[in-house]
């Protein structure tokens, strides 16, 4: 900090600091606000994907996993024999309607059935029987891996 005195004793150094540079108290928020806005994004993005509707116990299988080409449809049932179709609980006579209504006239539409590990067999039989008599090629079962 060096300051030269002249004659009339007076400071010249301080004179010329004083009036160029002053803090800045404000906080810029702008990188803050697009920091919490793209981590909005991925949180909203991310947050469907880590829930399936309904909560089963799936058999464990050593398969490898099938290709996708586009999204499959979720049957489930439920340890109790309920047939869910993503979330909502349907009845076995209200299924292909729903199918119909979801897929249109496609029957093409890749169908992954979810089946509780403690649930009798003749209920999974019977849901793909009725989705087969539908005209429905494309059914799957669905497993954990070991």
């Amino acid at each position: 900090m060096g300051a030269t005195v002249t004659s009339g004793g007076r400071v010249e150094g301080a004179r010329r600091r004083r009036g160029r540079y002053q803090p800045l108290a404000e906080i810029n928020v702008t990188p803050f606000v697009d920091v919490m806005l793209v981590l909005l994004i991925v949180f909203m993005v991310t947050a469907p994907l880590l829930s399936p509707g309904v909560i089963v116990n799936l058999p464990k299988a050593a398969a490898k996993p099938l290709p996708q080409d586009n999204k499959p449809l979720e049957i489930t049932i439920d340890q109790k024999g309920a047939i869910f179709i993503v979330d909502t609980e349907i009845t076995l006579d209200e299924l292909i309607p729903r199918l119909t209504a979801i897929s249109g006239e496609s029957r093409e539409t890749n169908i992954y059935i979810r089946g509780d590990t403690k649930l009798d067999y003749g209920r999974v039989m019977e849901v793909i029987g009725a989705i087969n008599a539908a005209g429905y090629t494309k059914v799957s079962l669905m497993a954990d891996r070991k």
